[in-house]
This record gives structure tokens, C-alpha cells and sequence, in this order.
């Protein structure tokens, strides 16, 4: 069948003004947040489980690969259309269906921003613990695919943690549910074997998230360092203590400047890094926890604990530390963000040599991370005009992700392989490991429709002896 059909189908199903087909269109939805750029053959706008069902068939029809798509801020390559087909954009299945503050759990559509949940949950007096800092504009169809953390995942665990069951599209176009409001559903964890499956499973069209209650209390202290290396050091010094803050965020001296110079949250200039520390809970029990953290920071080096004395100071610090991505933009035209893991023992190991990759390519990297559970979020600046720097700076952030699994950890904390990591999956699996997943991959997904190009290398060619 020619495109034009396959085009007048989907609009059939979805009608004419939601599928886009012309050039100027299409360009809007051939990037995301990384480097990479695909423009696919035409998007089409869903609005239920249904609509979703009925596109999948067609494509399969016609042959056709598909992607889904919410806000698209996908910072690996994830959501673009790397072999072409079709765009799904999700993001107006935006709803929030149903919540039982009993039985503890939201069912919520796909395109809904996950900060949208949690100001619906804060007048009822519960939330929806994962909190990436992008939460302004990340999904929880986005969150489910990419098996999203954040600041508070130190603490509470990341997004499989918190997902109970959905409503799946595969990809031949069957409607399936994968778990459901139970905690402790029969059979095999569909559920956690389809979060972080980065749309190569199917489309996830509803979710069932946990919820909780919102904490009696919060104290938030701002811990002020000469060195990256003592801030280090003090956030390993709290766990073997015993202690589990609800958050350890960590931000370097131009970090700092770029959030101050945006934001004006009161931090100060001169220093290296800051820490930024919460604990939550029980209202009596929380000043002895400040105390006891207050006085570990300044024995490992602190020169200055601030505590926030309300909601205005700890939204304000909170503000620089959500808005950091944004402001380090000031910094330069583009920035690639490196997502890397190691031991918490290992951060300052990690961010000498972080450091030592950017003397290497010449550029400038600044950090951001979530140290509570070592998870790197090195910024390396470049001019995306400049086709030397963006090939210097693709080879830093191979480089950043080799030494994360050098010194024992693995190559994504919450943002996923999609297309920045395939070769990256060597350095942390054999190549029996990658083929399990890939059998896992055939068997939601025989026919190879559903993202194809994401998450897998191509497998090594066997060369025979002759």
C-alpha cells in the first residue's frame, strides 16, 4: 500500500486535524533531548486505549514502525523515531481516572506530567514519591518507560518501585493488563519487566501508581563545601551512620553560578559544591535527625550547614536545584547530560576523573547529581553548530560512562540506553546477557515494530575460522 493510505487510515481512527504528515510538521518531532535526529513519516495524536489499539493494527498492517511519545524530553534518544514509521503522541491522554486514598493507589493516563499528580494528591494529603527534577515536564508514561528516579529515590525507590500494574498496547495491537491495584498480583511481574522497557514492548496506556501519604514533617539543610572531595565524603559518612535522608543532592561551583545568575536562590558563590539534604517524617523525631546530619557534615568539612526556616526558603532552594538543568543552558548553545552510576564510596574518584575528561576533550564539564545513590549527572557544555565538539563531546561521555562501570557501577541511573548507550550495554553485560534481553524483546515484539533501534547493539558478528 502506498503512504497515502496508510495516512488516511490513521486519520479515519484519530480523525484529519490529529495525524501530521507535512514537512514543517514532522521536524517538530524528529528530535528529543539528545544529539541525534530521525523525522519520522507522520504523528498521530491518541486520545484512549482504543484509539492507541486501533494505530498499532494499522501499522502493522502496513509494516510500519512506531514510536510512542509524551513530552519528549527524553535525554537518550528514547523517543526518536531512529527507523522512521509513525510518532504516537500520547500526551493528551492526560487524565487522572481514578485515586483510592484507602487502598493507596491513582490510576492516571500516560500523558500526565508527573508534577500535575502531585499537586492533585497534596490537598488529599498523599503524593507519587518518584520526583524527577522535570517533573514540569516529564510524563508518567515517560516515567514508566525510562524507570525514572529522582531526588527522593535515595530514600523511597524509583519508579518500579511504585507501579502496581496498566493497561498495555502490545505491539500487535491486543490489549492486555499487566498487574492491577493488588500489591501482590499471581503469576510473573509483567509490571516490573515492562518498566524501563523504553517503548520496546508496546504502549503503556494507563498505570496504576502507588500513592502515600505526605510526610508530618520536613527539615531541609543546605551543607557548604571548599572541596567536592569532603561533600563526598560526608554523604557516605551519613548512610554508614545509619541515617536515610529522604534526599542527598549534590551541585558544583558552576552549577551554582548558572542557578544563581537564573534563579537567586541564595546560594553562595564562592564555594565548590553544596549539598542539599532532606529528611522527612515524624515531627518529633525529625530535629534530633537534623542535629545528628548538621553535625556530620561539619565534621567531614563543612564550613557552613544552613537549615531552611519555612516553606518559602525550602521551595527557593529546591527551585535551584529542579531549575539546575535549565540554568546551566546559560552556560553554552547545547549540553549533553551524562547519566552514570557508581558506589557512593567511589563519587570522589568519580568526579576527579570526570574532571580529567574534560582537560582531556577540552571542554567544560559541570556536575549535578543525586549523591545519595551515586548517580552522576555530568553537563558537558558544547556548541551543537560545531561538529568537532559534538564528536569530542560523544567520545567524553562514552569515556564518563566507561570509567562509572570501571569503578563498579553501570551506565544509567534514570535515563535510560535509547540510542546514546547501545555500545555502552557492553561495558556492564556480556553478550549472553544482551541476547537474553533481546529474547525477551522478540517476545512481546516478534515483528521488531515497536522502537526498533533502542536499547540493544547489534549483535557481535561471529567470524569462522576458515
Amino acid at each position: 500500500m502506498t503512504e497515502k493510505t496508510f495516512v488516511e487510515e490513521l486519520r479515519q481512527i484519530v480523525g484529519k486535524a490529529n495525524v501530521l504528515d507535512g514537512s514543517v510538521d514532522l521536524q517538530l518531532y524528529q528530535y528529543d533531548g539528545f544529539l541525534e535526529e530521525r523525522r519520522p513519516e507522520a504523528v498521530a495524536f491518541v486520545h484512549s486505549t482504543e484509539e492507541v489499539a486501533r494505530v498499532v493494527e494499522v501499522c502493522n498492517r502496513h509494516g510500519r514502525p512506531f514510536v510512542p511519545r509524551g513530552g519528549g524530553t527524553n535525554l537518550t534518544g528514547g523517543t526518536i523515531p531512529f527507523k522512521g514509521g509513525l510518532v504516537i503522541e500520547m500526551i493528551r491522554m492526560n487524565r487522572i481516572l481514578e485515586v483510592d486514598c484507602t487502598s493507596l493507589w491513582a490510576r492516571v493516563q500516560p500523558g500526565l506530567f508527573n508534577l500535575e499528580l502531585g499537586n492533585a494528591l497534596a490537598p488529599m494529603g498523599y503524593q507519587f514519591l518518584p520526583d524527577p527534577a522535570s517533573q514540569k515536564a516529564a510524563t508518567l508514561g515517560g516515567n514508566v518507560a525510562e524507570n525514572a528516579g529522582g531526588p527522593h529515590c535515595f530514600k523511597y525507590g524509583v519508579t518500579t518501585n511504585h507501579i502496581l500494574g496498566m493497561t498495555v498496547v502490545q505491539a500487535d495491537g491486543q490489549v492486555v493488563q499487566l498487574g492491577g491495584t493488588a500489591p501482590d498480583p499471581l503469576g510473573y511481574d509483567l509490571p516490573g519487566v515492562f518498566v524501563g522497557s523504553e517503548g520496546t514492548f508496546g504502549i503503556c496506556t494507563e498505570i496504576v501508581a502507588k500513592i502515600a501519604r505526605l510526610p508530618e514533617s520536613v527539615k531541609t539543610l543546605l551543607a557548604i563545601y571548599d572541596t567536592i572531595d569532603a561533600g563526598s565524603r560526608t554523604v557516605s559518612a551519613i548512610v554508614a551512620a545509619g541515617m536515610i535522608p529522604a534526599t542527598l543532592e549534590m551541585m558544583d561551583q558552576l552549577v551554582i553560578q548558572a542557578v544563581e545568575a537564573s534563579l537567586h536562590c541564595g546560594l553562595p558563590l564562592d564555594c565548590a559544591t553544596v549539598l542539599l539534604i532532606e529528611v522527612d517524617g515524624l515531627r518529633d523525631d525529625l530535629e534530633l535527625q537534623a542535629k545528628a546530619i548538621e553535625d556530620l557534615c561539619l565534621a567531614h568539612g563543612a564550613r557552613e550547614v544552613r537549615q531552611a526556616k519555612d516553606d518559602t526558603e525550602r521551595n527557593l532552594l529546591w527551585a535551584g536545584r529542579r531549575g539546575a538543568f535549565g540554568a546551566v543552558a546559560r552556560l553554552a548553545p547545547s549540553f549533553l547530560v551524562c547519566d552514570g552510576t557508581v558506589p557512593r564510596t567511589a563519587l570522589p574518584e568519580a568526579i576527579r576523573k570526570v574532571a580529567e575528561v574534560a582537560l582531556k576533550y577540552d571542554l567544560r564539564i559541570p556536575n549535578v547529581f543525586h549523591a545519595g545513590d551515586g548517580n552522576l549527572h555530568p553537563l558537558i557544555l558544547f556548541d551543537w553548530r560545531d561538529a568537532d565538539q559534538k564528536a569530542r563531546v560523544l567520545k567524553a561521555g562514552m569515556e564518563i560512562l566507561a570509567l562509572c562501570a570501571s569503578l563498579g557501577g553501570t551506565i544509567s541511573g534514570e535515563h535510560g540506553v535509547g540510542l546514546e548507550k547501545l555500545e555502552a550495554m557492553r561495558l556492564v553485560l556480556s553478550e549472553a546477557d544482551i541476547e537474553t534481553q533481546r529474547r525477551v524483546k522478540r517476545t512481546f515484539d516478534p515483528r521488531n515494530l515497536a522502537n526498533p533501534g533502542k536499547m540493544f547493539p547489534a549483535p557481535e558478528e561471529v567470524v569462522c575460522a576458515q
